[in-house]
């Protein structure tokens, strides 16, 4: 038996009391029904132990519902509910809602995002004090072509070469098609202490440089990848056939049809007389004052698994080839500029002096003649062509310069990376905007797209779509990834938001036919859950696994993309045929409707948690059938060891993660729920309090949408203490490349990627949003850039970037001499803004003495012009 009794700030009660795995004894109100806003419940039986089945009271309220754990109910906690005017206590508290209120609030307890805005702002030297490191090989390549290298560079007694197919490593005819791996050795090997290092040339551009230092001798390391014939030009890279390219990615839904054409792609391709060569020096130096050994070891083949068995190879000394028999030279050897003499030795180094250590692996094995032109290649010839290379891309579309010299190498590195990892044919069809080792994914590729559209490379935008609408089947559905059924919705908001970026009325007729069959798809799908016994819990919600965990539920998420999805259409379509647009926007509406009204009462039957405040909170489950977050087990699955067969706790996976990664905050990203409700905070409220550390999710943080909510809202410091402690954990450090989880940070994992686009994809979202961000028809320039960025002498420069509002260029320079802040804002589209906000922070939180240019809000410590033409500029001055 449980006695509680339930406190009504404003008193009355209407609606009925709800019970589930017990039952309501008695009910009264007040004490001896006389007190008003008191209702004395009894319940009796009743379960109150820990885990499922558990007795949940819900109070049916029709304005603000709720439900709780009754096992929860205590007087020293109270459930104490400010947004509905509600308390619960156990029967024998006499005290009243206002004194209860009171309690709790004088005890000044903070809620996590009320902790963060009391701390300093996050910093990335913050952040990365407080976060493991990740430590990920590099991918190498030439942009366009599958054929990459990943390099493993020595961090401890040797480094590794892996040729790969996109995900595939590169298979040996003569040892029965197994994969194989090349390691190579600079150095005494494994010692007690280990301070190699690496980076980017530039901090950005994919050729790697690294430092080993062994005592007295020092070796200098170069890598990158370049054409073993033909200078490494734009016009040089062929590419590869995008299907090639998603056949060989993890993942891949490849039709009978598409089998075929693959038999001739695939050795045409694999077997081409111009082949990616991987180039790597070791400049050796003896820093001390005697001679001193450098030892190095050309590379060797060995098994990708068992990391020592190897295919029949021999030695060619005269000319320093690695060679398997009737196959081909796979490696050249150089000391000094000479033949290396054999696969490995020693070389004494005198004080002051240098040696040069030189490989050239082609991806694949190479005929004699080949290795001898080879062989005639000047490395830093090869090394000029490919920084030039990388430096020409760089070029391309959208300029952004920060201040802070991690980020802004990350931006420039980041646009390299998403490209490198774009497949097909230049110079123009499809591409494959592949996520890592996988295959493009809806979801995944979406932040890669979008990225490739802010930065004003439209063309690889809509290469990128071109890819799933390729895919698409005779049923209207893209799934390019597996059994994942939330790609479709998903790809039709990404062409939306390409067409928002991009308006070719022209192009979305030619597609226009693929579009069309797409949202049939959508909406048969829809129609058959119109079923009045799902309302509330999914009525009109498609249903079905969108992610590697087979769950087989009606998911928000889910449901929010192909919302979304329709609704972009709707849009695309107003100009070219306004009566199925307005079809397609009713439909979109009812849908919208429909979700809320599942979500609504999901929230109303899930049970309430505590904050850190001492408040607590109404919750939502992932998906329309459940109660509550899975991860405080209101419904009977072990949801933990469910994870993909263990998959994911092995690799670090948490209870929660189907709570956080594929939360219901999910629909407030996807315009079903708007930012003011009181929904979308309590989402955001229990998520962020219940889910992440140092405001970061857990497993693929990059998954969750709640730094986008925190600028949205204007919450600055929450979406700064997540981007850097993200940023610090997901991306090596010295690289800058994303792993696909942030268990890479304690463990390699082989089944995972260890470049994976999809997370570096959103980091560049968050950095874009970070910098400027759609608001309806007012465009908000910094809403979460760092004070600290408009330090004396900081400038940070936007040059043409892509908007919804056409091109957009902005430079703010914060002068030496006075501390004024000037700033220059232009926007020559025919789709420019209404209203421009402009946020500029004083790094010591100064309010300004004076402004000009438009009407400063202290709050948000930014400057409204209200009404925008062209150009504008703004000055402050403190």
């Amino acid at each position: 038996m449980k006695e509680i009794c339930i406190l009504l700030e404003s008193g009355g009660f209407s609606g009925e009391i709800g019970v589930s795995n017990g039952k309501l004894l008695e009910k009264c109100s007040g004490k001896n029904g006389k007190d008003v806003g008191r209702l004395e419940l009894t319940f009796s039986p009743c379960n109150l132990g820990p885990g499922p089945d558990a007795t949940i009271v819900t109070i049916c309220d029709s304005e603000k519902p709720f439900s709780f754990f009754l096992r929860d109910v205590t007087s020293t906690y109270p459930i104490f509910l400010p947004d509905h005017g509600a308390a619960v206590t156990e029967s024998g508290d006499s005290r009243t809602f206002d004194q209860i209120a009171k309690e709790i609030r004088s005890k000044g307890r903070k809620t996590a995002r009320q902790r963060i805005e009391a701390e300093a702002e996050e910093n990335f030297d913050t952040a990365a004090e407080n976060t493991r490191p990740t430590d990920c090989p590099t991918w190498l390549g030439l942009s366009r072509d599958f054929r990459i290298f990943e390099f493993d560079f020595p961090k401890a007694y040797k480094g590794h070469i892996r040729p790969r197919l996109h995900e595939a490593k590169t298979p040996l005819p003569n040892w029965d098609n197994q994969a194989v791996q090349y390691s190579f050795a600079l150095g005494r090997g494994e010692m007690c202490i280990h301070d190699n290092s690496r980076h980017l040339e530039d901090n950005v551009l994919p050729i790697v440089h690294g430092v080993i230092p062994d005592e007295d001798i020092r070796y200098d390391v170069t890598a990158f990848v370049t054409l073993e014939k033909s200078p490494l030009t734009a016009e040089a890279v062929e590419g590869t056939p995008w299907l090639l390219a998603y056949a060989n990615g993890i993942g891949a839904n490849v039709t009978d049809e598409q089998k075929k054409e693959l038999e001739s792609l695939t050795e045409a391709d694999l077997n081409r007389d111009e082949q990616p060569v991987f180039y790597l020096r070791a400049e050796v130096a003896n820093t001390g004052e005697v001679p001193r050994y450098a030892w190095i070891q050309s590379a060797i083949p060995l098994h990708t698994t068992d990391g020592y068995s190897c295919p029949e190879w021999s030695y060619d000394k005269e000319n320093g080839f690695c060679t398997y028999d009737n196959i081909g030279v796979f490696c050249i050897g150089r000391l000094n500029g000479a033949a290396l003499t054999q696969p490995e030795l020693s070389v004494l180094v005198p004080p002051g002096g240098t040696a040069t250590f030189e490989i050239l692996l082609p991806h694949r094995p190479i005929s004699r003649d080949r290795a001898l032109k080879l062989a005639e290649q000047s490395f830093d010839d090869r090394h000029a062509e490919c920084r030039a290379f990388w430096s020409e891309k760089l070029t391309v579309g959208t300029t952004i310069r920060v201040p802070e010299p991690r980020v802004d190498e990350m931006i420039r590195a980041g646009r390299i990376h998403i490209e490198m990892n774009a497949y097909g044919l230049e110079p123009d069809g499809p591409i494959a905007a592949c996520t890592g080792m996988y295959t493009p994914i809806g979801t995944e590729s979406a932040p890669i797209i979008q990225f490739f559209d802010s930065m004003g490379r439209h063309d690889l935008a809509r290469r990128a779509l071109m890819f799933f609408l390729e895919l698409q089947r005779e049923d209207g559905s893209m799934m390019a990834f597996g059994d994942y059924l939330i790609e479709t919705g998903a790809v039709l908001w990404s062409i939306g938001e390409h067409y928002r970026y991009a308006p070719d009325d022209d192009w979305v007729r030619e597609i226009a036919p693929k579009l069309l069959l797409a949202c049939q798809f959508l909406m048969e799908w829809r129609n058959r859950s119109k079923d009045e016994a799902l309302r509330g819990r999914g009525y009109g919600m498609i249903d079905g696994q969108i992610c590697d965990f087979p769950d087989p539920y009606r998911h928000f998420a889910l449901n929010g993309y192909a919302y979304l999805g329709l609704k972009r259409v709707a849009d695309m379509l107003a100009a070219v045929d306004p009566e199925v647009s307005a079809k397609y926007s009713k439909e979109a509406e009812d849908w919208k409707e429909d979700i809320r009204e599942s979500l609504h009462q999901s929230m109303a039957r899930s049970p309430v948690v505590p904050l850190g405040d001492g408040t607590w909170c109404p919750t939502a489950p992932p998906w329309a059938e459940g109660c509550g977050p899975v991860a405080i087990f209101g419904d009977k699955i072990d949801w933990y060891s469910r994870e993909r067969w263990n998959y994911y706790n092995r690799t670090g996976a948490q209870f929660w993660i189907r709570d956080s990664l594929l939360s219901p905050q999910y629909l407030v990203f996807q315009e079903i729920i708007d930012l003011d409700e009181p929904a979308a905070e309590w989402l955001h409220a229990y998520h962020s309090d219940l889910f992440l550390k140092r405001n970061v999710a857990s497993c693929q943080p990059y998954y969750s949408r709640h730094p986008w909510i925190h600028l949205k809202r204007g919450e600055v410091k929450a979406f700064l203490k997540a981007y850097y402690n993200t940023m610090a954990i997901q991306g090596d450090r010295e690289t800058y490349t994303f792993p696909e989880g942030i268990w890479r940070s304690v463990t390699k994992v082989e089944e995972t990627s260890p470049h994976k686009t999809h997370e570096e994809g959103w980091f560049l979202m968050q950095t874009r949003w970070m910098l400027y961000m759609e608001d309806g028809d007012s465009l908000n320039i910094f809403p979460g850039i760092p004070r600290d960025w408009l330090e004396k002498g900081k400038v940070i420069e936007i040059d043409q970037a892509a908007s919804y509002f056409g091109p957009v260029s902005v430079r703010v320079e914060c002068r030496e001499a006075d501390g004024a802040v000037h700033a220059q804002i232009e926007c020559l589209s025919s789709r420019q803004p209404r209203s421009v906000n402009i946020r500029l922070p004083h790094p010591a939180n100064k309010s300004p003495a004076n402004v000009t240019g438009g009407e400063y809000d202290a709050g948000t410590e930014s400057v409204r012009i209200a009404s925008f033409k062209d150009r504008a500029e703004v000055s402050l001055t403190f």
